[in-house]
């Protein structure tokens, strides 16, 4: 089976999507790219009927290569970010708290400093027709050089070099839009992060958690603006951070 890994790792990550409640019934799509071709998800099906072998293999320009059933609606969306960025893996989730901070803000409120993890900055997409070419247009805009944007009364789509990293970053913004949704709904006027602020925890994270050294769960994020090795949860992740008196 052509790309027999990338295309377990498309099945095992909406598997996860489902159980992390970041998805619904057929709502959102996968991808990874491995060279000039892609793994992706196929339109309509549910995730619990999803295998490897149902994963579609197409090339950059569309064209199916190995592909039983036809691809996501947003299979155009995926390519564009192919196309311009070097992102290796997209997730797209209907996440409940992105689709309903995306119906009433323009960019995600800076209410916390996991925003450093997701490139500083979250735009929203207005909002086109799913599967539409503008869509896809609309998409890059809102990335710009980031890794995550919502699209306006849709969704959420998160970008990295692998689906590890695109579905870790995946949690994190929907737990970002959560608190933004309490903030906006609080009926006060908040306090927002600063971009300095925001710039700063940047520079914070690099190298922050444990070295491989040290003989522990490495928790770090090793790159400045590409995401994490820590866990999907942020509730978690802060949890451990709190077990060792740390702020997470």
């Amino acid at each position: 089976m052509l790309l027999a890994d990338a295309r377990r790792e498309v099945v095992e990550t909406c598997r996860r999507a489902v159980e992390d409640r970041l998805v619904i019934g057929t709502a959102g799509n996968v991808s990874v790219r491995v060279g000039d071709l892609v793994a992706v998800t196929p339109s309509g099906l549910d995730y619990g009927d999803l295998t490897p072998e149902l994963v579609g293999v197409h090339e950059l320009d569309g064209t199916a290569v190995e592909a039983p059933l036809k691809p996501t609606s947003e299979l155009p969306m995926h390519l564009a970010v192919y196309a311009e960025t070097d992102a290796r893996a997209v997730v797209h989730t209907h996440s409940i708290a992105a689709a309903a901070l995306s119906v009433v803000v323009d960019e995600v409120p800076a209410v916390h400093y996991y925003l450093a993890l997701l490139g500083g900055r979250v735009l929203v997409a207005p909002y086109r027709a799913f599967g539409s070419p503008e869509l896809a247009v609309a998409l890059i805009d809102a990335l710009g050089d980031r890794p995550a944007c919502l699209l306006g009364n849709h969704g959420a789509v998160t970008t990295g070099d692998d689906l590890t990293q695109a579905y870790q970053r995946a949690g994190y913004l929907e737990w970002v839009c959560e608190v933004a949704l309490k903030v906006v709904g609080a009926g006060r006027t908040p306090k927002l992060l600063t971009e300095q602020q925001i710039a700063e925890a940047t520079r914070n994270f690099i190298g922050y958690g444990q070295s491989a050294d040290d003989g522990l769960q490495v928790d770090v994020v090793d790159r400045v603006g590409s995401g994490l090795t820590a866990p999907l949860d942020p509730q978690e992740h802060a949890g451990r951070q709190a077990e060792h008196g740390r702020d997470a």
